[in-house]
């Protein structure tokens, strides 16, 4: 990764050089975009499957620094020993965490999850109301769409898990229903 070289590419500039089998090569615009992308990528897949909060790589005058949600999350007050509960989560025999307890709407792509329309307008949804199949559960931003989210199941809220504004990944409940 040390021995990689990236430079920007800015305006007027058709070319950028990248690195390719160990040599240096002029590529068109496009294929140098492509494999900064892939790069980040990489990057990206790497910190989900570790253990770290962030990844920072600098090469030449280029920085890129990833960060999981978590790291951008305030620190939590400490909660005394005493009061706070175990927090294991439940798991199957293969080991692979178990399905949360209600049913719930999952987001079907990642993005950033809005609960109403517009700020200061009331959430689709609320704890303690009824929702229906197809119904607007909430919205998410990704690629600068607005993505409507209809529910497919009925029954009474019973938790919005996410908080409007925030990151959900694809597969992420946002919603819980308790079957009426």
């Amino acid at each position: 990764m040390t021995d990689e070289t990236l430079q920007p590419v800015g305006p007027g500039v058709d070319a950028a050089p990248d690195r390719v089998d160990g040599r240096d090569e002029v590529l068109p615009r496009d294929e140098a975009d492509i494999g900064l992308l892939a790069l980040i990528d990489r990057l990206a897949s790497l910190l989900d499957r570790s253990d770290l909060l962030e990844i920072e790589v600098e090469a030449g005058g280029t920085g890129l620094l990833l960060r999981k949600p978590a790291a951008l999350a305030p620190a939590m007050a400490e909660v005394p020993p005493e009061a706070a509960p175990p927090t294991v989560a439940p798991r199957e025999a293969d080991g692979a965490p178990a399905p949360p307890l209600r049913p719930s709407v999952t987001a079907p792509l990642t993005g950033i999850f809005y609960a109403s329309p517009a700020p200061g307008s009331a959430p689709y949804v609320q704890v303690g109301g009824e929702v229906a199949v197809g119904q607007v559960i909430g919205l998410i931003e990704a690629m600068k769409l607005f993505n409507e989210i209809k529910s497919d199941l009925a029954g009474r809220v019973v938790r919005v898990v996410p908080e409007s504004g925030t990151l959900v990944k694809a597969k992420q409940p946002l919603v819980e229903v308790e079957p009426l």
